[in-house]
C-alpha cells in the first residue's frame, strides 16, 4: 500500500536511505546467497528524489550488479540516448527496477523474486511522488499496472507500448506509460526507433 511520505528533500533522502540500508540486509530475499557469491552490490536506484518521472525496469544485469548502479551498461547506453532525445537530463527522472538484486545469468525475474523486493519499490514511489511512471519491459509494467489498479486495461506490452494510462495514487494523479525494455532494441533494432517515438510521449505529459 502507498502511503503518504514527507516531501521535504533531507527526509526523502532519509527515507532512500532506510530502503538501501534494508535492501542490503535483506538476507532472506531468493538472490541474497547469489549476490554474496559473487560480490555483486544490490542496485537500489539513481536519480532526483523528486524526479516528475520515474522510470522503472525489471532487474539490474551484471555491470549494473558490479557497480551498484542501475542502467550503466549497453542498455543504460541507450536509456541516456532516448532521455537526451527528450532533453530531459538522466540526473531530473528516478531510475530503478523493481528487483534490487541481480538473477542468475540475467534470466526473468521470478514471482517469488518480485514479491520479496516489489515493496521496497511501492515505498521508493511513495517517497518520490512522481507524475508519471515509465516502466520497461513487461514484468515491471505488469507489477505496476496491477499495483494501481489498472490490470483490467492491461495489454500484451506489444499493444500497450507507448499507451498513457491514468491512475489515483495517494499523492495524486499519476501517468502510466509502458515501454519496450531498451536492451530489446539490442537485438531487434527496429524497436529503438519504436522506443525513441514512445519517449517522446514522456516529454508531452510532464
Amino acid at each position: 500500500m502507498l502511503k503518504e511520505t514527507s516531501s521535504s528533500s533531507a527526509d526523502r533522502t532519509e527515507q532512500m536511505r532506510e530502503i538501501k540500508n534494508e535492501v542490503v540486509a535483506l538476507t532472506g530475499s531468493p538472490l541474497y546467497a547469489y549476490r554474496k557469491m559473487n560480490h555483486y552490490h544490490p542496485v537500489i536506484g539513481e536519480g532526483s528524489h523528486h524526479a516528475k518521472i520515474m522510470i522503472v525496469g525489471e532487474a539490474p544485469g551484471r555491470n549494473e550488479a558490479e557497480t551498484g548502479r542501475p542502467f550503466c551498461g549497453a542498455a543504460g547506453k541507450i536509456l541516456d540516448e532516448l532521455l537526451a532525445s527528450i532533453g530531459i537530463p538522466r540526473q531530473d527522472v528516478y531510475v530503478t527496477n523493481i528487483v534490487k538484486d541481480r538473477p542468475p545469468e540475467n534470466r526473468d525475474p521470478l514471482p517469488e523474486e518480485i514479491a520479496a523486493y516489489g515493496p521496497f519499490l511501492d515505498r521508493q514511489i511513495a517517497v518520490i511522488q512522481p507524475k508519471v511512471i515509465a516502466t520497461l519491459g513487461r514484468f515491471s509494467m505488469v507489477y505496476v499496472m496491477e499495483k494501481f489498479g489498472l490490470i483490467d486495461e492491461m495489454e500484451n506490452i506489444s499493444r500497450a507500448h507507448g499507451k498513457v494510462f491514468t491512475a489515483h495514487a495517494p499523492f495524486g494523479d499519476l501517468k502510466i506509460v509502458p515501454l519496450y525494455h531498451p536492451a530489446a532494441s539490442i537485438y531487434q533494432q527496429d524497436l529503438k526507433e519504436t522506443l525513441r517515438k514512445d519517449f517522446q510521449i514522456l516529454k508531452t505529459i510532464t
